[in-house]
């Protein structure tokens, strides 16, 4: 009898350990950490996937320094290890926004049309990267540098006419065939505004430096403006359509800086009219740069978040260079990485040495997110 219990009471220790080894790995799958995307999430549960990061064009003092960069004036080192990095994922994405500032100009349309060449010259070049081989689709947004002249007599910046065609004229090819964007009186200024989807994504592109001519007010012109109401009209249209589960803004300025509203030069001055709109209509995130840093927030401490990813090589504050990517889960779930590598000293310094890896990670909640980052 003593026996009999004894091998029920082993019996039973044996048969809960197994329920708990099994049950631990079952939950061990089913909550992932994000911290280890690079070692595999299951192919099956991302529904689609895109990166995005915008700043990577030199100083005007590292302009012909052949160390830093090339005809293109972008930061060559980062470029590349960016571009190798997005490529050589076992999980690539789908596409990748490149926001902005991709090369200095902010003089006059001859450098623009010179430097907007050389940095398609190299984005081609196989010797250089497979990003443009790779099955990637590269969309194209510009920035202050491609859209504004920097006026010494004043130190500010404002519209440099021409550059719209300039920038037709190279980066149309990396602008999405199927987007929808502004028809009539006003199509011509505002062709690099536009919306498009993929997948169950909903995107809105934002020109945030749309060219306009000088007026009596403004002799030289605004900076900063947006066709505000068609992007507002593109959200809810997004909003309204049963295939769009989410929908990201994107443009190269932000409008929060330093968790504070800006209207001028570091923003634009429609934020106080957008803002509200992205938070009606549920936006998952406004996607920026400008700001040569890296900063996760949601400004309302509930909601639409704005991501700066102005880290992409550019110099500033940024402590890390890299590129973000966001992960739209099968089970609904939006999973947000940021990755990246400790800047070199100077900021176009190679540094193999320094490994790339997830500097921040989370899942974009509706509800307030802890965040390590958000400036206070």
């Amino acid at each position: 009898m003593k026996q009999t219990i004894s091998y029920t009471i082993k019996y039973l220790i044996v048969t809960v350990v197994i329920t708990l080894i099994f049950s631990n790995c079952n939950n061990s799958k089913k909550n992932q950490t994000v911290l280890e995307i690079d070692k595999g999430i299951p192919q099956d549960s991302v529904v689609f996937s895109f990166s995005f990061v915008g700043c990577n064009r030199v100083q005007y003092g590292d302009w012909h320094n052949r160390k830093a960069t090339n005809a293109s004036t972008a930061n060559i080192s980062v470029l590349k290890r960016i571009f190798n990095d997005i490529s050589s994922k076992k999980q690539q994405p789908s596409l990748f926004f490149f926001l902005g500032d991709l090369v200095l100009a902010e003089s006059d349309t001859k450098n623009l049309n010179d430097q907007l060449k050389a940095w398609v010259e190299l984005y081609n070049d196989k010797t250089f990267s497979n990003v443009n081989s790779s099955g990637i689709e590269l969309v194209a947004v510009p920035g202050n540098h491609e859209m504004l002249f920097y006026d010494t007599s004043d130190d500010k910046e404002y519209p440099l006419e021409g550059t719209t065609e300039v920038w037709m004229r190279y980066m149309k090819p990396y602008m999405p065939k199927d987007r929808t964007h502004i028809t009539g009186k006003d199509s011509i200024v505002n062709q690099m505004t536009f919306s498009f989807s993929r997948a169950n994504v909903g995107f809105v592109v934002m020109n945030t430096d749309t060219y306009n001519k000088p007026t009596k007010e403004k002799p030289k012109g605004y900076e900063g403006l947006i066709p505000t109401q068609w992007i507002i009209h593109q959200i809810k249209q997004f909003k309204k359509n049963p295939a769009i589960d989410h929908i990201f803004v994107l443009g190269h300025k932000p409008y929060y800086v330093d968790g504070k509203p800006e209207t001028g030069h570091k923003g634009f001055p429609e934020g106080p009219v957008l803002w509200p709109e992205l938070q009606k209509s549920n936006v998952v995130a406004l996607l920026s740069a400008h700001v040569h840093d890296y900063d996760r927030m949601q400004p309302d401490e509930k909601g639409t978040y704005q991501i700066i990813a102005g880290n992409g090589g550019s110099d500033g504050a940024a402590t890390f260079f890299g590129y973000s990517t966001i992960n739209i889960l099968s089970n609904g779930d939006i999973q947000y990485l940021a990755k990246g590598f400790t800047k070199g000293i100077p900021y176009y310094e190679d540094v193999p040495s320094n490994k790339m890896k997830i500097q921040d990670s989370t899942i974009l909640s509706w509800s307030k997110n802890k965040n390590p980052y958000q400036k206070k």
